[in-house]
């Protein structure tokens, strides 16, 4: 009784020609990408450093702290938005 065929990609019924098939595949592979693939597809600095990332303040005076910076950041760019707006409507 013989097994199901488990050949995905089966040329020939020749077994020379299936071996030189299977071998030749990942050199060419290989070959075709070359050795250097972490040079060739990696994104330098594509993850954040440390003093990049988001830090929570967990004590009163930084939550304080990050609040009033958050309040002076809205403020401009409310201001900033409203230059623009003044301008865009030909008032200055």
């Amino acid at each position: 009784m013989a097994g199901p065929n488990l050949e995905v990609f089966k040329p020939t019924n020749n077994p020379t020609t299936q071996f030189g098939m299977y071998i030749l595949f990942p050199i060419s592979i290989m070959y075709y990408f070359g050795t250097n693939l972490d040079g060739k597809f990696t994104v330098p600095d594509f993850w954040p450093k440390p003093g990049q990332t988001h830090k929570i303040p967990y004590d009163r005076d930084e939550i304080a702290k990050e609040l009033e910076r958050l309040k002076v950041r809205n403020l401009e760019n409310k201001r900033r938005r409203e230059a623009q707006e003044g301008v865009g409507r030909g008032e200055e």
